[in-house]
């Protein structure tokens, strides 16, 4: 996704209203509530954090940020409308979780790609919890990197989001991270897991689908977060396979179809192969296909691609689904096909607004 602010994309080659004033980030510290672990790798159940199965489509938080107020947006229905108005969410009723992305830089110190992240939180946190919309904080990314050197850091950061909506943090690590940075990253992710049991930690990295018998997948980054996670990390977490961007369509990288990369059947052959070939369970694995036409844009997730997915992460009870972007469910205008940040870029009988949402949402709901 050059030139967009995406999670982190494996190409085959190599890569994939009236707020208080802000708290400095040593009294954000200080607040930060403190309690033991708990959980099981099975329930279903708002106390359980890694446990609990989420649907939380991605949202460039730079996309129709509102000017001034600093408030959510999308354009996504032809207009720029806040995602909360009047204290009442304005999505799609399937969405009740929504995963904001991305913070950069130091824990602590971090902002939303150039955005003052205390102002941010000030405009969001507090409308997101009226209006009962669930939220991830995604750090990270295609075009940013998330460092955390030291624990009080880490609880600045979690307290400036912290609200009865935040569900869990998610880290989507690429290869621009030291291991020394890594490392440190796991370690503080532990300790504030134990602080914050019912926070679900999820970490996002990129994949191939290989369907030759080779169980290809995980890129040399992602191996390193893998073990890094195994060292230091906590105990309870999430891995969050990008299935997007596999490359040509040929079975060392995807499964096969007509001459196409199946995108469905290719989403869940990567999550087979990373749970045959680093014993990671299923219900560990959660999945997130980038909607329409990828960046390799012979890689095109349909709304047939969506709906059989949603039926094999809840035939398998995978820990959860999202999709890149919020913003890219709705139709081109003008008809192009070209790869855009704020639509599908399909054209062949084109997916109204909220398509993928609904599909997505509607059956993830079913389970």
């Amino acid at each position: 996704m050059a030139g967009y602010h995406y999670p982190a994309f494996f190409f085959f080659e190599d890569r994939m209203k009236r707020r208080p004033a802000p708290l400095s980030r040593h009294a954000i510290a200080l607040v930060a509530i403190a309690c033991g672990m708990s959980g099981s790798v099975v329930a279903h159940d708002r106390g359980s954090g890694a446990d609990r199965f989420v649907f939380g489509p991605y949202k460039d938080v730079t996309l129709a940020l509102q000017p001034g107020t600093l408030e959510l947006g999308t354009a996504a229905t032809g207009q720029i409308q806040p995602l909360v108005a009047h204290g009442r969410s304005t999505l799609p009723a399937g969405v009740k979780a929504l995963t904001w992305a991305f913070a950069v830089g130091e824990c602590g110190e971090e902002t939303w790609m150039g955005v003052d992240a205390d102002k941010f939180a000030q405009a969001n946190v507090p409308a997101f919890n009226a209006a009962g919309i669930d939220y991830i904080v995604s750090t990270g990314g295609a075009k940013g990197v998330f460092t955390c050197a030291s624990d009080a850091g880490m609880e600045a950061f979690i307290a400036r989001y912290s609200s009865p909506q935040l569900i869990g943090l998610d880290f989507d690590i690429e290869g621009t991270q030291t291991q020394e940075q890594i490392d440190a990253l796991m370690l503080r992710i532990r300790t504030a897991s134990k602080k914050h049991p019912r926070l679900r930690m999820s970490f996002t990295i990129a994949t191939l689908a290989a369907s030759d018998g080779s169980r290809g997948s995980l890129n040399a980054t992602g191996e390193r977060v893998l073990a890094a996670l195994r060292r230091h990390g906590p105990e309870h977490y999430v891995v969050n396979l990008m299935v997007m961007d596999y490359g040509p369509a040929k079975r060392t990288n995807c499964v096969v179809a007509q001459g196409r990369c199946d995108m469905a059947a290719s989403a869940m052959q990567a999550a087979r192969n990373v749970s045959r070939k680093y014993g990671v369970p299923l219900s560990r694995i959660e999945l997130t296909p980038m909607i329409g036409v990828n960046d390799v844009v012979e890689n095109v997730f349909t709304l047939e691609d969506a709906k059989a997915l949603a039926g094999l992460v809840r035939k398998h009870r995978m820990a959860g689904l999202h999709f890149w972007s919020l913003d890219r469910d709705t139709p081109c205008s003008g008809g192009t096909n070209e790869v855009s940040p704020i639509c599908h870029s399909l054209t062949d009988r084109a997916p109204a607004a909220w398509s993928f949402t609904r599909t997505i949402g509607g059956l993830s709901d079913r389970r």
